[in-house]
């Protein structure tokens, strides 16, 4: 085993849901390095690359967001006009 495995970063899996891996992702972004990024990331993705993942994960994230569940929900709570409270 190597010295780099014992003190490396961890590796973790990238959560869309976990706003410190986006804001991990967002300072990849700013700055174009990964050195500040307290974990590395692991690539689970058959497509692509470790960057082609997140934001494909993320894409799905925002969405959900804005386009699942919580949307139709609120959709039926609006009433047609014209339609009488019952």
């Amino acid at each position: 085993m190597s010295r780099l495995q014992l003190f490396g970063r961890p590796w973790v899996v990238f959560d869309a849901d976990n706003k410190e891996h986006r804001l991990y992702y967002h300072n990849f972004v700013t700055t174009g390095s990964w050195g500040q990024c307290p974990v590395r990331f692991v690539v689970d993705d058959d497509h692509g690359d470790l960057i082609t993942m997140i934001q494909r994960n993320l894409i799905k994230y925002y969405s959900d967001k804005e386009f699942g569940l919580g949307v139709v929900e609120k959709q039926q709570k609006i009433r047609p006009k014209g339609a009488k409270n019952g």
